[in-house]
């Protein structure tokens, strides 16, 4: 094996090797990382020091955050969850280090005080800036996970926010080995996918219809377009998104079967909310389907769709495939007219805009704004853009100001009969 024999007075290290090199490769990287002149350890959340030492031999994640920015806090308490979990299945092999980039002391104690892991000493800035500069810290927040036998920095995982958010505990040990398992399992999964094997589980083979009154079988949306709602109560665009969602779903049922159509369009309320009670009034405001509050599969769900945040509509077709996780962007879009939400449909949609747009005016003004309006498009000048009338998405054609920005849609403007040069006055 090598032993590391200390210099006096110092934090150097000279190895000796006595056969094994592994054992000590890791705890060289994590003093060289973590350490400095004067310190060789870290601070715990129960006030005492834990040597960088201790850390030898375990998969390490560097929690780069802040006290002060609203998502570091909200990734914490997931953390914390995944931590905590890890902490009692596989004590001795998993812990975290908190790189802080708090303003004050106050702060980071403040912060740190609602976390179960290692931290780097506050004054400790030397260590924190060489941290953020070897890892190329561009946000926050930022994990970065260090394997034990990782000499190399193709071992070193960047993305575990995103690993997190997407597999939760399912990522360890957030090797790249593991992460090609997850993929591939992805993939199968993907081509095996069908409604039932989405929405059900050995314990469960229905949803809730009728604000929970009644259980409809999963079965019976076999065949249909179903919609998987992710949403909260708490949530402020879903609150604004959902009356709309309603309307349109009205809208598209009434349609099909005035056609007399066999196909059929279904919702279900995939709930991020915290609690039954929030649960029990939001859901009670709408008319279509719901998996039960805290379901399991509702995680699964999220991570399955990838979905990063809410309100998320996602589309799964008759044949039990995804056709769109651009639901609620379509609708925004298209309203009813959206449905079936294939490709098809939307270029359809888009040629048909192309179309209009050719008897638009060039040029128009329009009420609360006073610059003129340029009709523009994704070829010259436009893009996707957020209404500034109706706060919506937009896309392809729209009525922009050269000057400060504002884009409105086209059938956001109020035209006036009287022209001017041209110029289509508002009323």
């Amino acid at each position: 094996m090598r032993t590391v024999i200390m210099k006096e007075g110092t934090h150097e290290g000279v190895v000796k090797d006595n056969g094994n090199s592994d054992e000590v490769s890791s705890y060289n990287r994590f003093s060289q990382l973590l350490s400095s002149k004067d310190r060789d350890f870290l601070l715990s959340p129960t006030g005492t020091q834990v040597k960088v030492s201790d850390l030898e031999g375990k998969v390490v994640g560097l929690f780069f955050g802040a006290n002060w920015y609203p998502p570091c806090r909200g990734f914490t308490q997931m953390l914390v969850g995944i931590y905590e979990e890890l902490k009692s299945s596989v004590p001795q092999q998993f812990e975290i280090v908190y790189v802080s980039s708090d303003e004050d002391l106050d702060a980071f104690n403040g912060f740190y005080g609602t976390m179960p892991w290692l931290a780097i000493p506050f004054s400790d800035l030397e260590t924190k800036k060489a941290l953020n500069r070897k890892y190329d810290v561009e946000g926050i927040p930022c994990l970065i996970m260090l394997q034990p036998d990782g000499s190399k920095d193709d071992a070193t995982i960047r993305d575990g926010v995103e690993l997190i958010y997407r597999y939760g505990i399912q990522a360890y040990p957030f090797s790249k080995e593991r992460l090609e398992q997850l993929h591939e399992q992805e993939r199968e999964k993907r081509e095996n996918q069908t409604l039932t094997n989405l929405l059900a589980n050995q314990h469960r083979d229905y949803v809730l219809g009728q604000s929970g009154l009644i259980q409809v079988p999963i079965a019976s949306l076999v065949g249909k377009t179903v919609g998987l709602y992710f949403s909260a109560e708490w949530c402020v665009p879903c609150a604004k998104f959902t009356p709309k969602l309603i309307s349109i779903y009205h809208k598209i049922k009434q349609e099909l079967s005035e056609k007399g159509s066999e196909e059929d369009f279904e919702i279900v309320l995939v709930s991020h909310d915290r609690d039954k009670a929030s649960f029990d009034s939001y859901y009670g405001t709408m008319p279509w389907l719901a998996l039960p509050f805290g379901d399991p599969e509702i995680k699964n769900l999220a991570r399955h769709f990838d979905v990063q945040g809410i309100p998320c509509l996602v589309i799964i077709g008759p044949t039990g495939k995804t056709i769109t996780g651009h639901g609620r962007n379509l609708i925004n879009l298209y309203q009813e007219n959206a449905y079936p939400f294939t490709g098809e449909k939307v270029l359809q949609l888009e040629k048909q805009l192309t179309e209009e747009a050719k008897g638009l005016p060039r040029l128009v003004r329009h009420e609360g704004h006073r610059h003129e309006l340029n009709l523009v498009s994704d070829g010259n000048g436009g893009g996707p853009f957020i209404c500034c009338v109706c706060d919506e998405q937009g896309s392809n054609w729209a009525y922009q100001c050269l000057e400060c920005g504002y884009e409105v849609h086209p059938r956001c403007v109020t035209n006036a009969p009287e022209r001017d040069n041209n110029v289509v006055v508002g009323r």
